[in-house]
């Protein structure tokens, strides 16, 4: 069952109509449209179809909330402004956050502390995590240069562990140089993630004395008693203002420990599933297209004297690969979606949106509508090119999010990561994958392969 506009487009209107907005009725009262999402695989899945059907803003139901989502760059554009977010839809973060996470926080404290913490994220801080970068890529060249010849290297296991090393170092401080705290805190993190990744198709929280339970309360509580370590260190050896982490900021905005361990984990979570999962699909994708590979080394081979030699503005003469980067972000929908609200009614897209009712942002859908990006699943770095994205809507590139500065704040550190570890790799290795695999993605929290991708590696000469 549907509710449509007035003008009469889409499926019968129902009793049910509550706004002029296309979309779907509630399957059932209670859940909403849960179903139709788990059935769907995911919720961006979900707004693929929903979007397809019932054009760019379209609507459906959360339990009983009416939730609105929005799939284009004029849309996006209306909504850009919008800085709160609504809890709910990001509830089931709360559990590893903590109720008072930046996440949650909305109205001027929230944009406050937000401008606070993005200090350590500004252009001109980027160099006081190169030399930290490079370290952790040169030390996977070297141990990947130490394999025996063909040897099948698990490419996610590889990046998610370099993910959780620099996001930790870079983000906490010099307490994570120390191998054995970033493995301890992975390895609870891991658990933790596992668990809501599990909650996105099977919201039926587990008892606390289950052994889902247990095995999630006791990951956070590990993840808790290593941060709480690492700020006692941050404390006792901060360097002083010629470095100000992201720690930093927090250890200023809060006197309450469990505050400032809400952020933490808010800031390395955002962070480790991201930047693993996308260096992932970037080496996956440049194992299978051999040619963008080879056009990545040449640049790298022409316009560094050597990878060991990376700074931030060296590292943005390597256009090709930024494509490479931006194209991974498109392709492999990263990010699949955000969300906003206001407490007061107001318009979008000549619809009356009253206050307080989410508004999902499909990213996800935008970074593969067809008409802005022609034979979307096909991997094509040349899309970013100067020619081809000149006429291109720039909010129909998004994959941080947009909305009221509440973007990724880390989005040029991000960038810079990706390019040193791809640069440093790609400039010692060939990489090509193991054949016979099928690599599927999931679209979880974040996007991650199905399984395994196996890669080997070919030294270069």
């Amino acid at each position: 069952m549907a509710h449509t506009t007035e003008s009469g487009a889409g499926r019968p209107l129902t009793s049910k109509k509550i706004t002029t907005i296309p979309g779907l009725d509630p399957s059932t009262k209670e859940d909403g449209n849960l179903s139709d999402i788990v059935r769907a695989g995911s919720l961006h899945e979900f707004l693929m179809d929903l979007h397809k059907e019932y054009g760019p803003i379209a609507s459906f139901w959360m339990g009983e909330q009416l939730v609105v989502s929005i799939s284009s760059p004029g849309l996006f554009k209306q909504h850009m402004s919008v800085f709160d977010r609504p809890g709910d839809l990001y509830q089931i973060l709360a559990p590893l956050y903590g109720s008072s996470s930046i996440k949650f926080l909305n109205g001027a404290e929230g944009r406050g502390r937000r401008q606070l913490y993005d200090r350590s994220f500004h252009h001109e801080n980027l160099h006081i995590y190169t030399d930290r970068l490079v370290k952790v890529s040169q030390e996977m060249a070297t141990k990947w240069g130490s394999l025996v010849k063909e040897e099948h290297i698990p490419l996610h296991q590889y990046m998610m562990a370099f993910a959780a090393k620099v996001v930790l170092q870079n983000t906490l401080g010099s307490f994570f140089t120390e191998d054995k705290e970033v493995l301890s805190f992975k390895h609870h993190f891991d658990q933790a993630w596992s668990e809501l990744e599990h909650r996105l198709t099977d919201p039926t929280i587990p008892p606390d004395d289950s052994s889902r339970g247990k095995a999630f309360s006791e990951a956070v509580k590990g993840m808790r008693g290593t941060l709480h370590r690492a700020l006692q260190h941050r404390e006792k050896h901060r360097i002083g203002d010629q470095e100000l982490l992201a720690l930093d900021h927090i250890i200023a905005a809060h006197k309450d420990e469990d505050a400032r361990i809400a952020d933490c984990i808010t800031y390395v979570a955002e962070g480790i599933p991201t930047t693993g999962n996308l260096l992932s699909w970037c080496l996956y994708f440049l194992a299978s297209h051999p040619a963008v590979q080879e056009k990545v080394f040449e640049e790298v081979h022409h316009e560094l004297r050597s990878a060991n030699d990376l700074t931030p503005h060296n590292i943005s003469q390597l256009k090709y690969l930024k494509q490479v980067v931006e194209e991974t972000f498109r392709c492999a929908v990263i990010m699949p979606w955000a969300a906003r609200h206001q407490d007061f009614d107001t318009e979008l897209g000549g619809h009356k949106i009253a206050k307080h009712t989410p508004v999902v942002h499909a990213l996800g859908v935008a970074l593969q509508d067809e008409t802005l990006w022609p034979l979307p699943n096909k991997f094509d770095p040349d899309r970013f090119n100067v020619k081809n994205s000149k006429d291109r809507p720039t909010l129909g590139f998004s994959p941080f999010g947009f909305a009221g500065k509440r973007h990724c704040p880390a989005r040029e550190f991000v960038y810079m990561e990706a390019s040193i570890l791809v640069a440093t790799l790609i400039s010692k290795f060939r990489l090509h994958l193991v054949e016979g695999q099928v690599v599927n993605p999931v679209y979880g929290l974040v996007t991650h392969p199905e399984d395994e991708i196996w890669i080997t590696v070919e030294k270069r000469k």
